[in-house]
């Protein structure tokens, strides 16, 4: 496991600010919009669609504290065509993810000059709220970054958008997901494409690489991985990029990489400043999380004893909601990971809480590995 101190040198001009929001395009943008906010305790937060004008596309945002994921469906058969081949090629999954920023002419002629393929040029939307000022560029497979001024803009969300039509009324009964913004989110990569892939970033973004490890630390009979870890300069928004490396069978990111249809979001990881109440109450709320054996509880306790960090969680209640714990000796983690969010083998939340500690889990690997590869067993694709 590697953690680089060398953040390159500072960009004297355009900024990234945060992650701004998640586009998923979906089959069914109104039951995956309510799935999430039933499961993950998002709420409804804005919308577009055939009764706001918007006729090609139907868009549900739903929002937790500073996380906001908008599902995005087709309402015609053809149209847009690109969504549709989407659609049929990877299933629901990550479209987009945005990042806020500062300066967005800069960051667009630079990504520009160093050979980001723009997709489209920047452009702007107004409402009686303000304007908004946003570009897209090209990143893995066919996922995209659209950067977002929001200088001008003081509406709900964006341009377009408007408040939901409906409420819920199920949803304030449920006790509160408690998940507070986006910690990270991992793209997964063919064999050989992890390396490109983050220099793509370093060159175009100017963003550094904060952590990586490699198979020889990361793995166990079946799986193995390669992580780099790419931030911005402010090192607010984390990238990690996975590769599969080879092992005895099917890795788990290469079943991700042959059910999307290649490189694509893997998980976004939400923090939480509670991780125990969260997960408590999302299990309460029927989302299913993945299950380390028991001996995973055996051995921590066995390594903790001879660590420097003092967990201030109980162990036992951490045990009982099957939440992981990395550590070093400044400080510790603690993740746990959903199930997956559709019917195919791709993506999945995390949830995660951090004291003192800026890794991803990499502790957590081969035990998280363990518990995926029953998943996969069952699936028949281990």
């Amino acid at each position: 496991m590697t953690t680089y101190t060398d953040k390159g040198p500072k960009p004297d001009s355009g900024r990234f600010v945060c992650f701004d929001h998640v586009t998923f395009w979906v089959g069914n943008a109104k039951q995956a919009a309510s799935h999430y906010c039933a499961r993950m305790g998002f709420e409804p937060f804005a919308y577009k669609g055939l009764e706001t004008g918007s006729r090609h596309v139907a868009s549900h945002a739903v929002k937790q504290n500073k996380i906001v994921f908008v599902f995005q469906s087709m309402l015609e058969p053809h149209k847009p065509e690109d969504m549709g081949k989407h659609l049929v090629k990877h299933g629901d999954g990550v479209k987009d993810v945005a990042f806020q920023v500062e300066d967005l002419d800069a960051i667009v002629k630079r990504a520009k000059d160093r050979g980001a393929v723009v997709k489209k040029e920047p452009w702007e939307e107004s409402d009686e709220h303000g304007s908004v000022r946003m570009a897209m560029v090209q990143t893995y497979g066919d996922t995209t970054h659209t950067f977002i001024d929001r200088a001008n803009y003081n509406g709900l969300f964006l341009p377009g958008y408007k408040k939901p039509m409906f409420e819920d009324p199920l949803l304030s009964k449920l006790p509160k997901g408690g998940l507070n913004f986006i910690d990270h989110i991992v793209g997964n990569q063919p064999d050989q494409d992890m390396v490109s892939v983050a220099e793509w970033y370093e060159r175009n973004l100017m963003f550094h690489r904060f952590w990586s490890v490699d198979d020889s630390q990361i793995h166990t009979d079946y799986s193995s991985l390669r992580s780099i870890v790419v931030t911005n300069y402010e090192e607010t928004i984390k990238m990690p990029i996975n590769e599969p490396a080879n092992g005895k069978r099917k890795s788990q990111i290469q079943e991700y990489v042959d059910y999307y249809g290649g490189a694509g979001v893997q998980h976004i990881a939400m923090n939480t400043d509670d991780i125990i109440s969260a997960v408590t109450n999302l299990q309460a709320r029927g989302q299913h999380f993945l299950q380390v054996p028991k001996r995973y509880y055996d051995n921590l306790r066995e390594r903790l004893k001879h660590s420097k960090v003092d967990v201030k969680e109980n162990l036992d209640t951490l045990e009982k909601l099957r939440i992981l714990v990395d550590f070093d000796d400044n400080g510790y983690l603690l993740q746990i990971f959903t199930k997956n969010m559709q019917d195919r083998p791709t993506l999945f939340l995390e949830v995660i809480q951090r004291h003192n500690h800026q890794g991803f889990g990499a502790g957590n690997f081969k035990s998280l590995f363990e518990a995926i590869e029953y998943d996969q067993a069952e699936r028949g694709n281990l």
